[in-house]
């Protein structure tokens, strides 16, 4: 393992400019994994061929790993797959925020994996909550398969501590046999309390709840300030009684028809529109969030040889591609799309226009541990409806 001396964002802002010159070719690849400390990691940056798992120090992988992960966000065959190949069972416990994560690692729960969002690695490496991955151990990364933007957030101090999972928009979606087309968040909020009153699930999860509300006021998706807050929770208590509920894991109520409408990450409209047509999704014009979630391993973490030998297996490009035809989401390895059927590629859920994107905001970190939009978010949830 490479250890690492915890220090300030420059030197992320130092490993992102020292690997621009190695893919122009103005450096060496010596040269790179000098200068970023990543020498002993033995760093694939030419892109891995094998697929084998070297475990840290030739440790077992023990019987079994755990992964906290968001709903419909995997598919099955692949722990199984996984199990069938190394002997590990994979515990699989779903989360519905990063905000919750962050608490139940804080209370003592030890998952090995975990699966943040891009603006909270920030707050997780301030805390010494993450692991840095030992890159030895995950053959089938590939730096060069990765943009920029999507690397950057999970570099911290000169080292890797986390990886790009998939990207994806946080939206609306609707039952289109019920409403008519539902394209921004004040229009969310007045059907909420109309048409679909009793048929609406709001997240359960501050950052994009909070955050709707902001942008259908007219305020930024990211907003801390104390007066916008307060227009944003009196119009979530407004809406509050109006909710079927508040939920993060909302697909079982969509496809029941028991909801008409929900606050919804791209990859979950993904699915409902391929299964049910009839769930439509839109992308608000008025705003929202954009975002890129990765894997990542706690410090606290019970097995961490298991657990990287569990993400180097979902980064296999075979195995990513075939996740995304079950979950949906906006694939951030350039191999992994190369393998994708022109249709999904030309799916506008999962790979809409960049005019549709414009508007759109990444979370910031500082909204993560806002001590005011938390008290908001528990008051929105204690609310009778």
């Amino acid at each position: 393992m490479v250890k690492q001396t915890k220090s300030s964002d420059t030197d992320a802002e130092g490993f992102m400019t020292e690997f621009m010159r190695l893919k122009r070719g103005s450096v060496s690849r010596r040269h790179f994994l000098a200068v970023t400390g990543l020498g002993a990691a033995a760093l694939m940056i030419g892109g891995a061929k094998r697929t084998s798992v070297a475990t840290s120090e030739g440790s077992p992988l023990g019987e079994r790993v755990s992964l906290a992960t968001w709903p419909n966000y995997h598919d099955p065959q692949t722990f199984e797959d996984f199990t069938a190949r190394y002997g590990v069972k994979v515990d699989v416990s779903i989360i519905g925020s990063n905000e919750g994560t962050m608490q139940a690692l804080k209370d003592g729960r030890a998952w090995d994996i975990i699966v943040p969002t891009q603006y909270a690695i920030a707050p997780y490496f301030q805390r010494d909550m993450l692991h840095p991955l030992d890159l030895r151990s995950l053959p089938n990364f590939d730096l060069k398969a990765h943009a920029d933007r999507f690397l950057k957030p999970g570099v911290k101090a000169g080292a890797i501590y986390a990886v790009p999972k998939n990207a994806g928009t946080t939206g609306i979606a609707y039952n289109t046999q019920h409403l008519a087309p539902i394209e921004t968040w004040r229009g969310f909020f007045d059907s909420a309390m109309g048409k679909a009153s009793g048929k609406t699930i709001v997240h359960d999860y501050q950052l994009t709840a909070i955050g709707g509300a902001l942008v259908a006021l007219g305020y930024g998706f990211n907003s801390l300030d104390p007066a916008e807050l307060a227009q944003a929770e009196e119009l979530l208590m407004q809406v509050r009684p109006h909710l079927l509920a508040v939920d993060s894991d909302y697909q079982p109520a969509m496809r029941a028809g028991e909801a008409w409408l929900t606050m919804c990450w791209s990859n979950d409209a993904a699915q409902m529109h391929r299964d049910i047509p009839e769930i439509a999704y839109a992308i608000a014009s008025d705003g929202g969030e954009i975002w890129t979630d990765y894997y990542a391993i706690p410090v606290a973490a019970q097995n961490k040889p298991a657990a990287h030998a569990l993400i180097n297996h979902l980064l296999h490009p075979d195995i990513a591609a075939r996740e995304h035809l079950v979950h949906g989401g906006t694939a951030t390895d350039s191999r992994v799309r190369a393998l994708l059927p022109k249709e999904i590629l030309a799916n506008r859920i999962t790979y809409p226009d960049e005019a549709k994107l414009t508007p759109l905001e990444f979370g910031l970190a500082v909204v993560m541990t806002d001590p005011t939009r938390a008290e908001i978010m528990n008051r929105f949830r204690a609310a009778r409806g």
